[in-house]
């Protein structure tokens, strides 16, 4: 199995920051397998969805939603309302497992891979890109 791990500037608001590129770097001329993306925080998670069109905003409203930043989380440390963001790695997972073909992620015509972090405390996040060839 190949490893790699980059670190991915988020920011300090929420964002989803679509990395298929560089996925697409570290399997390019792997051949056929599976990539698998994991996220090592507590506060972040991976989505494939389609980006650029409003989705990525509508995710965050939606997770705005869900969990808002209010004071009904018992974990308080950090910005107000960071609690929420210890919860959604239960809604937006920590990780995501996607074919490869032919060094080339498998992916459908709109869909992107992409960190979720609605963390602003905490702008720098690490990825895991895995390999496992087939």
């Amino acid at each position: 199995m190949r490893s790699e791990v980059i670190t991915v500037q988020t920011g300090a608001r929420p964002t989803v920051r679509d990395i298929t590129a560089e996925a697409e770097r570290f399997v390019s001329g792997q051949g056929d397998g599976l990539l698998h993306v994991f996220v090592p925080h507590a506060t972040a998670g991976l989505a494939i969805i389609e980006t650029g069109s409003g989705s990525d905003d509508d995710l965050l409203a939606a997770l705005d939603d869900l969990l808002p930043t209010d004071d009904r989380w018992r974990h308080r440390h950090g910005s107000p309302g960071h609690g929420r963001d210890h919860v959604l790695p239960a809604f937006v997972p920590p990780y995501a497992t996607l074919p490869v073909v032919d060094g080339r992620l498998a992916l459908g015509t709109w869909q992107s891979v992409c960190l979720v972090d609605p963390n602003g405390d905490n702008p720098t996040r690490t990825v895991r890109f895995s390999f496992l060839p087939g």
